[in-house]
């Protein structure tokens, strides 16, 4: 076999600018209503194909069986759903945190199934990838969507949205935050009604861009609720997903850099700016 030619594929970051918890289905996965952004903090995919039929994860990851890493995964179930013959060998460049909320494993598992569908030649309906992209966890199609969008069900019904321009300040608190964990702890008791409110209302209105899991996460991890509280000097900071990384929405790179500049002495994040489209949108119809 010739010498592999990867290539490199973009995998980037999600926020979620509001995660309301609005009821529980009877198989006790909880259902959402969220608004994905994505950021331009990217991890780096990159893929070369084989023609042993092979998936091969050449970067595996400390701890992770690499036949379990999502990328892994996604490959295998594309290369099965279309009866494709061809392999692929893969390497992970991680930027964005683990257990940190912005869906690294979520969007290099997309970028997978986005840029095979391409270099395979399968040229697969968008729809059938984010179909196959839900096996892998609720957040997936969001990325294989490639549009802002609000997400209601268990994240994976999917509109698209327009949002303003915005830079974020991200603070990583130096914990991961188990999911699972997370929503065993979230009190029944909180379950929200927000789905007649209209969501653009929402997302102007700071009192009710919130996250119905930031207290069980500030109290499960007091680092969180230290960033979230630092933060709170600038604005009305939230945290992403079920944590652990809080932003701070700002509308310009000045204003998001003077605040970085600021809380960067004591916490490690980044700078990023908001994105309308997936990189990889044109991949798929």
């Amino acid at each position: 076999m010739s010498s592999p030619v990867f290539q490199d594929f973009p995998a980037p970051a999600k926020l979620n600018l509001l995660l309301h918890v609005v009821g529980k289905r009877p198989d006790g996965y909880h259902l959402l209503e969220t608004v994905f952004r994505f950021i331009d903090f990217n991890d780096t995919v990159s893929l070369a194909l084989r023609d042993d039929g092979r998936v091969v994860l050449e970067t595996p990851i400390a701890g992770v069986d690499p036949e379990q890493d999502l990328t892994v995964r996604a490959a295998r179930l594309l290369q099965g759903h279309a009866a494709c013959r061809q392999g692929v060998g893969i390497r992970l460049d991680k930027k964005i945190p683990m257990g940190g909320g912005l869906g690294g494993g979520s969007s290099d598992a997309a970028t997978v199934l986005l840029a095979l569908n391409r270099m395979w030649g399968l040229n697969l309906p968008r729809a059938v990838l984010q179909e196959l992209g839900l096996k892998l966890g609720a957040d997936v199609p969001v990325f294989i969507f490639g549009r802002s969008a609000l997400a209601t069900g268990v994240g994976e019904k999917l509109n698209e949205i327009k949002l303003k321009p915005a830079w974020y300040v991200v603070i990583h608190p130096q914990v991961q935050v188990p999911t699972g964990k997370v929503f065993q702890n979230f009190s029944q008791e909180v379950l929200t009604e927000v789905g007649g409110v209209g969501i653009m209302r929402i997302l102007e209105t700071t009192q009710q861009r919130r996250n119905d899991l930031q207290n069980v996460v500030s109290n499960m991890y007091p680092a969180v609720n230290e960033v979230l509280t630092e933060l709170r000097k600038y604005g009305s900071p939230l945290m992403t997903g079920s944590g652990s990384c809080v932003f701070l929405e700002c509308q310009s790179k000045d204003e998001a850099d003077k605040v970085y500049q600021a809380v960067s002495i004591k916490y490690k994040g980044f700078l990023a700016k908001g994105l309308d489209v997936h990189p990889l949108i044109d991949n798929a119809e």
